[in-house]
């Protein structure tokens, strides 16, 4: 969290929720969307009911997070199910991260319709292309449609 004041960044994305990295976005005007769920591993692993995972977000939400960094498809369930509900049933915005690496992950990410989802390694590895700038654009060209 200090690290994000002093980049001068609006939000803070990931981390479990802890009190003391809210406190710091708080006093800095910083936007804070915690993990939710049992997150284990790296890359991390998102583990735990659909329901449980819903039900700390609500109580994260009482104390007034921003949104959320869901590890969708970092899941050990059914990733594309847990997108869908956390979307429909948490009222905050939800960012859908964690090995979105196909065209038809994007379509699950269309669908389920998040306010916001990450891509990392699946630029490294050209998933979308062969140099970062024609993947960047490839995707945001895809989701358009």
């Amino acid at each position: 969290a200090e690290a994000a004041v002093e980049c001068g960044c609006d939000i803070l994305m990931g981390t479990m929720y802890y009190e003391s990295v809210h406190e710091i976005c708080r006093k800095n005007g910083i936007k804070y969307m915690p993990y939710v769920g049992d997150i284990t591993e790296r890359p991390s692993v998102l583990d735990g009911s659909i329901d449980s995972i819903i039900s700390e977000a609500e109580k994260c939400l009482e104390k007034c997070v921003d949104g959320f960094d869901l590890l969708g498809y970092r899941y050990t369930g059914d990733a594309v199910m847990l997108s869908r509900r956390f979307v429909d049933e948490v009222g905050a915005p939800v960012c859908i991260a964690g090995s979105v690496d196909s065209f038809e992950r994007l379509d699950e990410v269309k669908a389920a319709s998040p306010w916001a989802f990450t891509i990392g390694s699946a630029f490294f590895d050209k998933r979308f292309g062969d140099d970062f700038c024609q993947q960047i654009n490839t995707v945001c060209e895809y989701m358009k449609r």
